[in-house]
């Protein structure tokens, strides 16, 4: 295991291996690590995802993604976002303000002088037969092979994310003493949201005023999987204060721990602040003389069940540990009430 190069005075994000954490169960040892991960920076790499994701598959994924980003507005619009109930389709420029705030009013005043997130995304989620994914087939869009095998691609995609998702879980359960499978039940549903993300090409100037491509926020879920291109711009909160890079590497994700993991684990493990501001200086010339150049993104949140009570773990909290710090909430509506306070 090595760990990539961090600011002085900042913990390094470590590069953990998939392979190793494939095993049932994993090493215990390399379950510590990715746990002493969570409860430090709450980030880090996973590295080697060859037996899971195939590296041909992500190239697939992020063509496809800048594809669909350059088709024309009106063909975007159509497949608009439209409630943070269904949580799918297109979202263009201005729809969403990432923050920290959790009603409208806090985020107006977290966000009040940076103006909007510079992004558009695209919306997947669990083909659940209640609400449906905007996908570029049937009526419509005969004949658009493009948007066909954008679905198709997707959709295995989404299958594979889910597979390190249930990975990952295993995991942090053996870190904390659980059994292997403890949180199987907790997430079979695949209430999962796989998100495109492009932040267009901007002028020169167009971070000054502290103006951010996606504002400082937690992720709500249980853990994100992050796949970068190599723009840069991601940033983390450091346990000390102040932000650090999280630059991209080749042939890794960038995995975090979200709210309800936080809460799951008692507070032991760190939900963390992020955000995306402009890229660093050393990618600069990428976007030639007089503009920043575009970043595409995607990311993968997972979550527990919708209908799943999320409390405090066993061994968290008893005794000597101090009680529960968070009240138990409910998946899908910690979620929803997260969605429409940024929508």
């Amino acid at each position: 295991m090595t760990s990539n190069q961090s600011a002085p005075g900042t913990p390094a994000i470590p590069r953990i291996p998939l392979p190793p954490l494939l095993a049932s169960p994993c090493d215990p040892a390399i379950a510590q690590a990715l746990l002493n991960a969570f409860t430090s920076s709450g980030f880090l790499y996973l590295c080697d995802l060859e037996p899971v994701i195939p590296a041909s598959l992500l190239t697939a994924v992020f063509s496809h993604s800048i594809s669909f980003f350059a088709r024309p507005q009106d063909e975007k619009d159509r497949l608009a976002w439209t409630i943070p109930d269904a949580d799918r389709g297109y979202s263009r420029m201005g729809l969403e303000r990432l923050s920290v705030g959790k009603t409208k009013e806090e985020v107006d005043a977290d966000r009040g002088g940076e103006g909007e997130d510079m992004k558009e995304s695209f919306e997947i989620g669990r083909e659940d037969g209640v609400h449906e994914n905007r996908w570029l087939e049937g009526e419509g869009w005969e004949g658009d092979r493009e948007g066909q095998a954008f679905g198709k691609v997707m959709r295995c995609f989404f299958e594979k994310c889910h597979d390190v998702h249930i990975v990952l879980m295993r995991t942090v359960a053996v870190a904390m003493g659980l059994l292997p499978t403890f949180f199987d039940d907790y997430i079979g549903e695949k209430f999962n949201t796989l998100r495109l993300l492009h932040y267009p090409a901007l002028p020169r100037g167009s971070f000054e005023g502290g103006r951010k491509r996606a504002g400082a926020h937690y992720d709500y879920g249980s853990i994100t999987l992050l796949f970068q291109d190599m723009c840069g711009g991601l940033q983390v909160e450091q346990p000390g204060g102040g932000f650090t890079d999280v630059d991209p590497i080749a042939g890794t994700v960038v995995v975090n721990a979200g709210d309800l993991l936080a809460r799951w684990s008692n507070g032991l493990i760190r939900s963390t602040k992020h955000r995306v501001v402009g890229p660093p200086k050393r990618n600069e010339q990428v976007g030639g003389a007089n503009s920043h150049p575009p970043r595409y993104s995607i990311a993968y949140f997972c979550a527990p069940d919708p209908d799943r009570l999320i409390d405090a773990l066993p061994g968290t909290w008893e005794e000597k540990l101090g009680g529960k710090r968070y009240d138990a909430v409910q998946c899908g509506h910690y979620l929803l009430e997260r969605l429409r306070a940024t929508y």
